[in-house]
């Protein structure tokens, strides 16, 4: 009867052993790589898997995409301006032996390479060429971080340049020369308009000194424009008689 329950014991004892250690749960967004006596033999798919204890080791390898944060990061432009600026890249898993088999952890050495690339693009840019070519240089960046972390199963889809910090001086610069630049812009707009309004009373000179009738209509306007404040007694004086007194006289009425 005692061996009997020795028997029961040890049953038991292998199948806690064998769920213990057999039995692996991969969740939907992983994948379980098995190395058997340290050689790949498979990857397996989420759900219930068993494996042969002491024999087959499992490692669980989370293909979602990983947000990676490069701090900031201090380096001088092709034109000699010291800038701080910081970036953010996105990557994931799309083979999970290599990531396992190829690099050790395949985490940290993306962010290292992406450390590097990020300082060795941004020096050979101008600082004009990272603010207004923001997104052509982001893909450069994606593109040369990719090339490199591709043999590690490691995808990486976007490089996001956040900040750019810039000295005290240098922005002191860049702000007075916005200033004259919209300066100039305005005195070119003054320019312009006064321009245009020669161009118009020109013009309209011209019409009046081939319409007769023309500037005997503006003559009246302009009185009426002057007595509308209702303060002011004026006598008008018609184109018809400065004729008779250019005649009486014998010259110019003035």
């Amino acid at each position: 009867m005692n061996s009997q329950y020795l028997s029961y014991i040890i049953y038991a004892a292998v199948v806690i052993f064998l769920v213990k250690f057999g039995v692996r749960i991969v969740k939907q967004y992983e994948r379980g790589v098995v190395l058997r006596f340290g050689r790949l033999i498979a990857v397996r798919n989420p759900g219930f898997n068993v494996i042969i204890p002491l024999v087959d080791k499992m490692y669980k390898v989370d293909t979602r995409v990983v947000t990676l944060t490069v701090e900031p990061q201090e380096l001088i432009t092709r034109d000699n301006v010291t800038i701080k600026v910081d970036a953010v890249v996105y990557f994931m898993v799309v083979d999970p032996a290599k990531a396992i088999l190829q690099v050790v952890e395949y985490g940290k050495a993306t962010s290292q390479i992406a450390l590097t690339t990020l300082r060795s693009v941004l020096g050979q840019s101008e600082l004009d060429e990272l603010l207004a070519q923001r997104d052509k240089i982001n893909q450069k960046l994606a593109h040369i971080i990719d090339e490199h972390t591709e043999p590690w199963g490691v995808k990486v889809s976007i490089v996001e340049v956040k900040d750019v910090l810039l000295p005290d001086s240098m922005q002191r610069t860049m702000a007075a020369a916005a200033e004259a630049e919209r300066e100039k812009r305005a005195k070119i707009i003054r320019a312009d308009g006064e321009f245009m309004a020669a161009e118009t009373l020109a013009k309209a000179a011209a019409i009046i000194r081939s319409e007769p009738p023309a500037l005997q209509l503006r003559y009246l306007q302009s009185l009426v424009e002057m007595t509308s404040n209702g303060n002011s007694t004026l006598i008008p004086v018609t184109m018809d008689l400065l004729g008779g007194l250019k005649s009486a006289f014998g010259g110019d009425a003035k």
